[in-house]
């Protein structure tokens, strides 16, 4: 069997990027055609997993050129065969590599002030500020240095070609993954919403608590938990007075998966997003999904093309409307199975695991295992 040597670069010790590393790793490692090392800080969640898999890189700033430098030399003393940077820091230091190594990132979303309208390219659309597009100029410079850039959301590989120059033919489209869930489906009206994000604007929280503020949308008996903590979490705590006691602020959570389980829905309101974990997250448990048409989460759902199924980013009178609907559907199992079924399909570790092997393969000139 001819094995790939995969490095995995990471700056940051949470987030998105790290989770999906975490569990790409270890289904990698799971199927016996790559050996692999995650090289940097000690991930916060699932740090387990890639025990003994593991080598201590920190790169905590973009200018520090020093530490920039040690990662290069102990991703090169490993001797990789491929070396993929899993998040925005970590591209800019693996670019100067690709003279040695085949070398790939994972561009996993655009910086905040990047909204949906200039986004998807719409004439007159409010442009970001400047440094956000001194960043973006950046980021189209590592996607053109490295060999390939993969992109979880077909969207955002419109954008890199479209609005950064990137060459089609240097972006993949490879889904995130997520963990495997025991399906648990609700049973009767959905009651118990839950939100999962940071506390940001772009988050879209007060948006949906003004959404649940509309008379006749939040039954009586409904409830909101909050699972994430952020700048605006004073703010957003302050408008849902207005909803009497029935939202609850639980902080940033590590047991996310588990908190889905006991929740009827997810809702997910944000202006911007790529491709959320947590949507897959709730799919994977068979919950029902609301959310905003953004990014790529009308394709996660199985929504191209139909809008009406979900909301506008920052509508609250249409966000209002599929709460509406949402809490009167009679029987959202229907839903959450057809969900379940699509994540199991697409958003599995070992489906996303294949993925990568066929395209480190190819960019490596190596056959399939024998």
């Amino acid at each position: 069997m001819t094995r790939l040597r995969i490095a995995y670069l990471l700056t940051q010790d949470s987030g998105g990027p790290v989770d999906v590393t975490v569990r790409l790793a270890r289904a990698l490692l799971a199927t016996g055609e790559a050996d692999v090392r995650v090289f940097g800080p000690v991930p916060r969640r699932g740090a387990e997993a890639v025990a003994g898999y593991h080598e201590h890189v920190e790169v905590g700033d973009k200018a520090d050129v020093r530490a920039g430098r040690r990662a290069r030399t102990a991703l090169r003393a490993w001797e990789p065969d491929v070396v993929h940077a899993q998040d925005r820091r970590a591209g800019l230091v693996v670019s100067a590599l690709r003279l040695r190594h085949k070398v790939i990132q994972t561009y996993h979303g655009v910086p905040d002030d990047v909204g949906e309208a200039w986004f998807r390219g719409v004439p007159g659309a409010a442009r970001p500020s400047a440094y956000t597009r001194t960043v973006l100029a950046a980021d189209a410079m590592v996607a053109r240095a490295v060999h390939r850039t993969v992109v979880p959301a077909r969207e955002m590989g419109r954008f890199l070609a479209t609005r950064l120059r990137v060459p089609s033919n240097r972006v993949t489209h490879i889904d995130n993954c997520v963990e495997p869930a025991h399906v648990h489906l609700p049973v009767g009206p959905v009651r118990r919403l839950v939100f999962v994000g940071l506390l940001v604007d772009r988050k879209g929280l007060a948006t949906l608590l003004a959404a649940l503020a509309r008379p006749g949308v939040m039954p009586a008996d409904a409830t909101l938990t909050v699972v994430g903590d952020g700048p605006e979490r004073a703010r957003v705590e302050e408008l849902a007075r207005a909803l009497g006691g029935r939202v609850t602020f639980l902080g940033f959570r590590a047991d996310v998966p588990d908190l889905l389980r006991h929740h009827d829905a997810l809702v997910l309101p944000s202006t911007m997003e790529q491709q959320p974990l947590v949507v897959a997250e709730a799919m994977a448990a068979g919950k029902p999904v609301v959310a905003t048409d953004t990014g790529g989460v009308a394709d996660m759902l199985g929504y191209p093309g139909n809008g009406a199924a979900l909301a506008a980013p920052g509508d609250i009178d249409q966000l209002a409307a599929r709460l509406r609907e949402l809490f009167a559907d009679p029987d959202p199992a229907l839903i959450g199975k057809r969900l379940a079924e699509r994540a199991q399909e697409r958003f599995a570790p070992d489906v996303c695991a294949r993925h990568h092997l066929t395209l480190y393969r190819e960019l490596t000139g190596r056959g399939p295992a024998v």
